[in-house]
């Protein structure tokens, strides 16, 4: 199985914490090396491990936060 690199170059925000620490984040992650994109998803404490989430082109974001109002 490869491993996913990533980076998180912007972190920006917490949705939510549950119990034992995992936050919901909204971060800005390049994946493999790729050009970043907007991210949500589950972290534990120090982002050493990651839940299944969702990426978001630029576009997309803006549009969510728009359809969010």
């Amino acid at each position: 199985m490869s491993s996913i690199e990533y980076e998180i170059v912007e972190h920006i925000g917490v949705l939510s914490e549950n119990a034992k620490g995992w936050r919901k984040e909204v971060n800005l992650i390049s994946w493999n090396g790729r050009a970043p994109k907007y991210d949500i998803r589950d972290w534990a404490p120090g982002n050493e491990k990651m839940g299944k989430g969702i990426t978001l082109t630029e576009e997309e974001f803006k549009k969510i936060a728009e359809l969010a109002k």
